[in-house]
């Protein structure tokens, strides 16, 4: 019987008190409450096509501005990602996704490597939608990778429609997500690496 693979994290500073719940054998449905619809609409995708149960509760200093809300937010999720996938022992590791929305398509691969790394080209076409930042799709995914110890290369390719853009990249990301993390049958419970660990 495989155990588990779930995790919970508090992170509680002056600035936001957030919990996260993360299970990554879930079936994709998510309890999310940020502050910010949008971005729960984001994180939403990463659920669902992740197809991992991801509740996260945030009460963040909203009268400032989104940025704090969302950078703590990805690292509390990629602490807890760190925390689920344990030893990395039997898993795929890699994984990658294209994701089209209408116009737009993303592309993002992603490596449980044991080492942050973020390379994001994000030509966003508007700098905000509705009341979110667009640039604050970089920071979420940047504290995510530094604390869940991922590498991630994360594209938009094409797009007008900025909306479009960010969706098709949580979108993949939630696809790739699931690929890596996904037990590989003919490893045989081994680390997915020559080194031995990750």
């Amino acid at each position: 019987m495989t155990p588990p693979r779930t995790a919970e994290v508090s992170r509680h500073t002056a600035e936001t008190q957030i919990t996260v719940r993360l299970n990554l054998d879930g079936a994709g449905q998510a309890r999310l409450h940020t502050g910010i619809g949008f971005f729960d609409h984001m994180l939403d995708q990463i659920a669902r096509h992740g197809m991992v149960d991801l509740d996260v509760q945030c009460q963040g200093d909203l009268h400032i501005d989104g940025h704090h809300t969302v950078e703590d937010v990805g690292i509390a999720i990629g602490q807890a990602l760190k925390a689920a996938v344990g030893d990395k022992r039997g898993i795929t590791r890699y994984g990658h996704a294209y994701v089209p929305l209408d116009e737009a398509l993303s592309r993002v691969v992603i490596d449980f490597s044991g080492r942050p790394g973020l390379a994001a080209h994000l030509p966003l076409t508007s700098g905000m939608v509705g009341g979110f930042d667009t640039q604050l799709v970089h920071e979420f995914f940047q504290g995510l990778v530094n604390h869940a110890f991922i590498t991630a290369h994360i594209d938009n390719l094409k797009g007008v429609n900025a909306h479009h853009q960010i969706e098709t990249v949580f979108k993949a990301f939630g696809r790739a997500l699931r690929m890596a993390v996904a037990p590989d049958a003919r490893a045989a419970g081994s680390i997915p690496s020559t080194k031995g660990t990750l």
